[in-house]
């Protein structure tokens, strides 16, 4: 984390504790503080795979921005405020973060030798004043052929857990992938020539 744009606001904040997040935004050299959300990730049922992770991400990043409101007129902390939100879908389902060992099996073993969807929202906001963007990004993946002991083998190194789809594309999962139409980054969780345009909307340029 290097550099900031003269013309940027004075604080530029990622909604997320992600660490896959962090590094993707650290690599388009910005200076950034990170404030994890924090928020309920519960969703109206019914909703299509581009208003949820838009939900969500807005959501993300509208609840850390009022942490930043002061307690009189004034004391705003201005800055710019980064959600962002991912998840899999697969049939019309929705595969988030697995609950357990037993749950990323299950999610692998449907995955397997299968094409999947992966979204990714993207929200912008300007705090104070409220001026916002939302956006989202879509991947399409397609996974190897995967057998049972294969799929235990890399849920037992753990990297699962956290992840939407119950893998990691640029980890171990790597190596579960045939192939993607789209955007890498999206299957990251953050794509970044997407938030660059953005952020350039906002004042905040990455060269």
């Amino acid at each position: 984390m290097s550099k900031q744009a003269p013309a940027g606001p004075a604080r530029l904040i990622l909604a997320s504790g992600s660490p896959r997040r962090q590094e993707l935004l650290a690599s388009l050299g910005l200076t950034f503080e990170v404030i994890p959300s924090e928020v309920d990730e519960d969703v109206p049922a019914g909703l299509a795979p581009p208003a949820y992770v838009e939900t969500l991400a807005a959501r993300k990043a509208r609840a850390v921005a009022r942490r930043l409101a002061g307690t009189r007129p004034g004391e705003d902390v201005p800055a710019i405020v980064i959600g962002s939100d991912t998840t899999v879908v697969l049939d019309g389902a929705y595969l988030n973060k697995p609950a357990d060992e037993a749950e990323a099996v299950l999610m692998l073993s449907r995955l397997q030798g299968r094409t999947h969807e992966v979204y990714t929202g993207l929200c912008v906001l300007e705090h104070p004043g409220g001026r916002e963007e939302i956006h989202h990004s879509r991947t399409r993946v397609t996974m190897r052929a995967l057998t049972p002991e294969r799929i235990r083998r890399y849920v037992h190194t753990g990297e699962p857990m956290d992840k939407a789809g119950a893998y990691a594309i640029q980890g171990y999962g790597a190596t579960l992938i045939e192939g993607i139409e789209g955007d890498y980054f999206t299957v990251v969780g953050l794509p970044v020539g997407l938030l660059a345009e953005v952020l350039e909307r906002f004042g905040v340029r990455v060269f």
